[in-house]
């Protein structure tokens, strides 16, 4: 059936859809967040005397990234802000979390300090010496 504007109960309906767009463009808009939004994904390796970290955090630059041991618990945090160039823009698919994260990972049992630090490829990998 063919869409006719003076068929009155399609009339109304395409409005209702058009009404819930405008809504949904002004309420999920991206904005920034106090509170982490995303978790990144972590690897975890315990060898004799290291505990070794691989956590992936795509395009986030390494002075973005707060790193803290306390009572037992690896925590990393940080932002990984919308670039630019995706501000304003028409996202079609968007897998890939943006704003702020944090990650509480349990460490085994120990005492740690953080040996050495990189970002390698957009993961942050974290050596944690055994004390």
């Amino acid at each position: 059936m063919p869409f006719r504007p003076n068929n009155r109960i399609w009339s109304e309906a395409f409005e209702l859809l058009a009404e819930a767009e405008r809504l949904q463009r002004q309420c999920f808009r991206p904005v920034p967040a106090q509170t982490p939004t995303w978790e990144p994904p972590v690897d975890l390796i315990e060898t004799r005397d290291a505990v070794l970290v691989t956590i992936a955090l795509p395009d986030v630059a390494p002075e973005r990234v707060e790193v803290h041991i306390n009572s037992g618990q690896l925590m990393v945090s940080g932002v990984r802000p919308l670039p630019q160039h995706m501000q304003g823009a028409r996202i079609h698919r968007l897998e890939l979390p943006y704003g702020r994260f944090e990650r509480r990972i349990p460490l085994p049992t120990g005492h740690y300090e953080l040996s050495s630090h990189a970002m390698k490829h957009g993961c942050l990998q974290l050596n944690l010496r055994k004390l």
